[in-house]
C-alpha cells in the first residue's frame, strides 16, 4: 500500500455500557477542548516550511555526535539535545524571528556542556556509555532553568544560569586575583558589580546514581514538580528532587526465577495533570496505569490496555513488532499514544480494550521483516510527538522521512529532513513510497530506503507548530508556513 493514500485509521466505538446520550457528551467534550484552536485552510494540515537545520554536513560521522534526544522546555523558548557523546546542547529562541511577520522558529546555542562521562562498573566489568537516553526539563520558577539528564545508570540535576554582571573591588585581592598584601591595604573597598558579557553556566546540582542495575529508559517529571520517576528494564523508582541518597521501588517486575522473565518496561511516564497516576509499557505490548494512592508497590496496575492481537498478520515478529517504544500522555491528560514498530495508537484513558485511533507509519516494510531482523533495524526505538493542541501526531521512520497524522481530518503526509532544501520559509513537499508496480516520478521505491537515516527522536513546540527533528547528527526544525 502506497503512502499515497489517505490513512484510514481504527476508529473503535464507544465502550458498550455507554449509550447515545453519553457518547454525543463525550463528542461535545471533545470539540470544547478543541474548538479554541483554529483550523488552518487545506483541509486543517499543517504547511511545513524549513527553517534551521544544526550540525556538521560532513558524510562520516562520529559516533559521539548523535543525538540521542531532543526536548523543549515547557514554554518552547529553550531545545534541548542530548548525543551519544554526553554532551547536552541547549538552543535558544531567537527573539527576532519570534516577533518577525510571519513568526519563525529560529534557536541559537545557547549553552553546551558535558553532561556524562564514561565509566566501568567494576564489580561486573561492564562499560557504561555516556550516552544521554533522555532530557526532562523542570518547570521554570525564577531566573534559573533546571533539566534531568540519564545515561544508562545516573541521572543528574542541571542548573542552567545566566551572568551578566562580575563583582570588583575586593580587599584581600588584586585585579588579576592575586592575594594583596595585608600591609599595604589601608582603606576599606566596598565591591561592586560590573555589567560584563552574558555567561551561560551550566552546574550539576544534584546526582541520583546506584539505584538501578539495569539500563535506565525513561525519566518523567512529576505534575507536583517536586518528584520524578526512573524507569529501567524491570524497575521503576521514585524520587525526591531533592534527595539523592534515596528512592522508592514502586514497580518492580523482576520475577524470583530470571528463566520465567518474559517482558520488560520499555518506557513510562507520568500523568500531566493527576500526580499519583503513571503508566508503563513494555515489551509484550501492553500499557498498565498505576495509582500510587491505591498501594506502595504498584505491582498491581489498576488499568490494562492492550489490543486483541489480529490473527491474519500473525508471524515470527509480532512479538518483536509489538512491543512499545514510545508512550506519551496528551497535554489535555484524556488520553495516551504508543509507538510499536509499525504503528502509533491513540488510547482513551476511560477505554482499555482497544485504541481509539490507530495510524499506519510504514506498513510497506511488514514484508521486509526479515531483512530487518537482519540487520537490527527491527529493535530500533522510534518516540513520538503530540502538537500542543493535541490535534496532530508525529512519529519518525526512515529515509530520514517523518510521519504527521491528523486526528480530526485523518490525513497523513510523509514529509522528509534533508539538506536539499536548506533555503528558509521553503515548503516541505509531501514524500511518496512505491511498494512494486510502476514507480513514478516523485515516488521512491521501498527497495531504494536508507534503513541507516532513521528519525528516531522527535519533539514538538508546546505551543506553537514548530518541530524538532533529529537526524543522524543533524537537528532540524521545522515551522508551520501561516
Amino acid at each position: 500500500m502506497a503512502m499515497a493514500k489517505t490513512a484510514t485509521p481504527m476508529v473503535s466505538g464507544v465502550a458498550p455500557r455507554q449509550g447515545k446520550l453519553s457518547h454525543k457528551l463525550s463528542n461535545m467534550i471533545h470539540t470544547a477542548v478543541h474548538h479554541h484552536h483554529h483550523h488552518r485552510g487545506n483541509g486543517g494540515e499543517i504547511q511545513w516550511c524549513f527553517s534551521q537545520v544544526k550540525g556538521s554536513v560532513e558524510e562520516e560521522v562520529a559516533d559521539a555526535d548523535i543525538i540521542s534526544c531532543v526536548e523543549f522546555n515547557s514554554t518552547g523558548e529553550l531545545l534541548a539535545t542530548g548525543d551519544k557523546g554526553g554532551r547536552v546542547v541547549i538552543f535558544q529562541r531567537d527573539r527576532a524571528s519570534k516577533n518577525a511577520v510571519p513568526s519563525r522558529g529560529e534557536y541559537n546555542v545557547y549553552s553546551t556542556f558535558q553532561s556524562h562521562e564514561p565509566e566501568f562498573d567494576y564489580l561486573k566489568s561492564l562499560e557504561i556509555e555516556e550516552k544521554i537516553n533522555k532530557i526532562r526539563w523542570l518547570r521554570q520558577t525564577n531566573r534559573n532553568h533546571f533539566l534531568l539528564s540519564t545515561n544508562d545508570k545516573t541521572i543528574k540535576l542541571w542548573k542552567v544560569a545566566e551572568r551578566d554582571k562580575r563583582p570588583e573591588g575586593y580587599n584581600l585581592k588584586d585585579e588579576a586575583g592575586m592575594v594583596r598584601d595585608s600591609a599595604n591595604i589601608t582603606a576599606l573597598r566596598v565591591p561592586i558589580f560590573q555589567p560584563m558579557e552574558l555567561m551561560v553556566e551550566a552546574s550539576p546540582k544534584r546526582v541520583f546514581a546506584n539505584a538501578h542495575t539495569y539500563h535506565i529508559n525513561s525519566i518523567s517529571v512529576n505534575s507536583d514538580q517536586e518528584t520524578y520517576l526512573s524507569a529501567d528494564d524491570l524497575r521503576i523508582n521514585l524520587w525526591n528532587l531533592e534527595i539523592t541518597d534515596q528512592s522508592f521501588n514502586i514497580v518492580d517486575i523482576k520475577p524470583a526465577n530470571m528463566e520465567e522473565l518474559t517482558e520488560v518496561i520499555t518506557a513510562a511516564e507520568f500523568h500531566p495533570q493527576q500526580c499519583s497516576t503513571f503508566v508503563y509499557s513494555s515489551s509484550k505490548g501492553t500499557i498498565r496505569l498505576c495509582d500510587m494512592r491505591d498501594q506502595a508497590l504498584c505491582d498491581k496496575h489498576a488499568k490494562m490496555f492492550e489490543e486483541p492481537e489480529d490473527p491474519t498478520n500473525r508471524s515470527f515478529f509480532s512479538e518483536i513488532i509489538s512491543s512499545i517504544s514510545d508512550v506519551k500522555f496528551s497535554h489535555n491528560g484524556r488520553y495516551m499514544m504508543t509507538r510499536d514498530y509499525l504503528s502509533v495508537k491513540v488510547w482513551d484513558l476511560a477505554m482499555e480494550s482497544r485504541p481509539v485511533e490507530t495510524y499506519q507509519v510504514h506498513e510497506y516494510l511488514r514484508s521486509k521483516l526479515c531483512s530487518l531482523y537482519e540487520n537490527d533495524c527491527i529493535f530500533d526505538k522510534f518516540e513520538c510527538s503530540w502538537s500542543g493542541d493535541d490535534r496532530h501526531i508525529m512519529t519518525g521512520s526512515y529515509n530520514n522521512f517523518f510521519r504527521m497524522f491528523d486526528r480530526d481530518s485523518k490525513r497523513d503526509s510523509t514529509l522528509e529532513a534533508c539538506r536539499d532544501i536548506t533555503k528558509p520559509r521553503t515548503v516541505l513537499k509531501p514524500r511518496k513510497v512505491c511498494v512494486g508496480g510502476k514507480r513514478k516520478k516523485d515516488e521512491i521505491s521501498v527497495d531504494c530506503l536508507d534503513f541507516n537515516k532513521k528519525i528516531l527522536h522527535t519533539g514538538w513546540h508546546p505551543l506553537e507548530n514548530i518541530i524538532a527533528i533529529a537526524a543522524t547528527n543533524n537537528l532540524y526544525i521545522f515551522c508551520s508556513k501561516d
